[in-house]
């Protein structure tokens, strides 16, 4: 069996979109890298096995992979994410904001929590009319020492996260915050949810449009970029 034989062979394309949730893209000699974003952000513990995840050891070797190979030239990035571990989260956000070549994202079901920062990364972010982003502070599970240190610490983490958001989109700091810190918007937490145009409309995502929208518009930035 030859490499080529090797490389297409449809048990190790299976595997990959088993582990992953995408095939091998540049296996298939394409320009773009399309990029999953789905259930629950893991961090450094492991999910319960019944939650669908997005593995951020998976994702950051697959953004290298995307960086160095010169037949790549554009990412696509769909999330439909409940959210998850914050510093993962953040981490993956800043290597898709740090990479060079043209990205896009859209969101599909679910942008929340740290979605949001993740959907804000790309150079340019689509939303579908029906799919919803919420905005809330962090929180976090388990045992937690009542002391200043650590609501010191919770705050330097809130800033971080507000800090990148405003960096990554068009959103007022102001706003933003007001947003973040509504009681009046859900039953049992604080936060805003954002619906479609909404998100828009204040800033946090470029433009309402579905995949046909959100691939045009890559393709110019792959255009702008690369002549």
């Amino acid at each position: 069996m030859n490499k080529n034989e090797n490389d297409n062979n449809p048990k190790d394309i299976t595997e990959s979109i088993k582990q992953m949730g995408i095939p091998n893209i540049p296996d298939f000699q394409n320009p773009i890298q399309f990029l999953t974003i789905i259930g629950e952000i893991e961090g450094h513990s492991l999910s319960p096995s019944d939650k669908k995840t997005t593995k951020y050891e998976h994702i950051i070797p697959l953004l290298i992979a995307t960086v160095q190979d010169p037949k790549i030239k554009g990412i696509f990035i769909m999330l439909n994410t409940v959210g998850g571990d914050v510093e993962a989260g953040l981490a993956l956000a800043e290597m898709i904001y740090s990479i060079d070549k043209p990205k896009v994202s859209l969101v599909l079901g679910g942008g929340h929590s740290i979605g949001v920062p993740l959907a804000t990364a790309a150079d340019y972010s689509f939303i579908v009319p029906t799919a919803a982003m919420t905005i809330h502070p962090i929180r976090t599970t388990g045992l937690v020492i009542g002391v200043p240190q650590t609501f010191r610490y919770f705050e330097k983490m809130q800033q971080r996260i507000i800090n990148f958001i405003l960096r990554t989109s068009n959103i007022d700091r102001k706003k933003l915050i007001q947003l973040m810190y509504s009681t009046d918007e859900l039953a049992n937490d604080i936060g805003t949810i954002l619906i479609g145009k909404e998100a828009v409309d204040y800033g946090l995502i470029d433009e309402v449009g579905g995949f046909s929208y959100a691939l045009k518009k890559l393709n110019s930035l792959i255009d702008d970029k690369y002549g």
